[in-house]
C-alpha cells in the first residue's frame, strides 16, 4: 500500500515517518520545502497522488483542508481513501467528505489525542469518522501510528468526538490547575495533594498524566519550562469549535464556554507559545479579585 502524506509539521511529519519505518512506502508534501527527514518530498500534489492508495492530511484548520481537497480530489483514482487527521469543524468535514463522495473516493476523519509525543512515539488515539469499509482498511495503519482507533460513526463523527474529548481536557486542566493554586496558597503541600488526588475522586487524566506543578508524577511539559506537548492556542482552537457546535446544536456547556475565556485571557497575558498546562502560573499571579 503505498502512501501520501500532506502537512509534514510537528505532528504529521513523525507520523509519515513512523509509516515509513514500519514498511510502507510514502510520499509527503508540505508547504515548506526544507523538511528534514528520509520520507520522499513531492514538488506538487500532482506527484504526490501518483501511485499512492491512501492520501493522509494533517493540516491547520478546515480552511486549508478545504483548499487541499478542492485540488486533489478531481485528481485521485477513485480507489483512494482519503484520511484527514486534521482537527477541523463538523461543517468542513462534511463538506470534504461529500465533496470526496462526488468523486466516488472514500472518506475518513480521523482527528487525534496524543500531542507531539504521541505522534512520535505512535501512541496516538485516533477518533474516526466515515465510511466503516474504509476505517476496516486503514485500521492497521492507525495501529502504526497510534494505540487506539476509534470507529465513531458517520462523516463527522470522528471530529465530534475530538472536540467533546477535549472540551473534558481544558476544563478538567483548569480544575487540576485551580486546586493546586488553593492548595499553595494555603500551605498544604502540593506533593501530598498530588498523592491524595490521583488515588482518589479527584483522579483525572490531567492529573495523573499530565501533571502541571514541576516535579511532581510522571514528566511532562511542566518540568520543561512549559514547552509545549499540546499547546495553549490549540487548546483555544478546539474549545472555540466545540461552542460553535454547542451554539449551531443549542447546547447548553457553561464550563466549556468559561474554558475557552480562560484559555483566551491566558493567550493574552503571557501564555503564547506555552502548553496548555501553564494555565498554573497563570493561575498562581492571580489574586481572588
Amino acid at each position: 500500500m503505498n502512501i501520501g502524506f500532506i502537512g509534514l509539521g510537528n505532528m504529521g511529519l513523525p507520523m509519515a515517518e513512523n509509516l515509513q519505518k514500519a514498511g510502507y512506502e510514502v510520499v509527503g508534501f508540505d508547504i515548506k520545502k526544507d523538511v528534514n527527514t528520509s520520507v520522499k518530498i513531492a514538488n506538487n500534489f500532482e506527484n504526490l497522488i501518483k501511485d499512492n492508495e491512501v492520501i493522509f492530511t494533517m493540516l491547520p484548520s478546515g480552511n486549508e483542508v478545504s483548499k487541499v481537497y478542492n485540488e486533489i480530489v478531481t485528481k485521485c483514482e477513485s480507489s483512494t481513501v482519503m484520511v484527514d487527521c486534521s482537527t477541523i469543524d463538523i461543517n468542513n468535514a462534511h463538506f470534504i467528505s461529500d465533496l470526496a463522495k462526488k468523486n466516488k473516493l472514500q472518506t475518513l476523519d480521523a482527528p487525534v489525542s496524543g500531542g507531539v509525543v504521541g505522534a512520535i512515539d505512535g501512541t496516538l488515539t485516533f477518533m474516526v469518522g466515515g465510511d466503516q469499509k474504509a476505517f476496516k482498511k486503514i485500521k492497521p495503519l492507525f495501529e502504526i501510528m497510534g494505540k487506539k482507533a476509534v470507529y465513531c460513526g458517520d462523516s463527522g463523527s470522528g471530529q465530534a468526538a475530538k472536540m467533546c474529548n477535549n472540551m473534558i481536557l481544558g476544563i478538567s486542566m483548569i480544575g487540576v490547575c485551580e486546586a493546586f493554586s488553593l492548595a499553595k496558597n494555603i500551605g498544604l503541600d502540593v506533593e501530598k495533594l498530588f498523592e491524595v488526588s490521583s488515588n482518589s475522586s479527584g483522579s483525572c487524566w490531567a492529573l495523573n498524566t499530565y501533571c502541571p506543578v514541576p516535579g511532581i508524577g510522571p514528566k511532562t511539559p511542566a518540568d520543561n519550562s512549559y514547552i509545549p506537548g499540546f499547546s495553549s492556542e490549540l487548546m483555544l482552537k478546539d474549545l472555540s469549535l466545540a461552542q460553535s457546535a454547542a451554539k449551531q446544536s443549542n447546547s447548553h456547556t457553561p464550563l466549556g464556554a468559561n474554558a475557552k475565556k480562560i484559555y483566551e485571557k491566558l493567550l493574552k497575558e503571557g501564555g503564547k507559545g506555552k502548553d496548555f498546562s501553564y494555565i498554573l502560573p497563570f493561575f498562581s499571579k492571580k489574586s481572588r479579585n
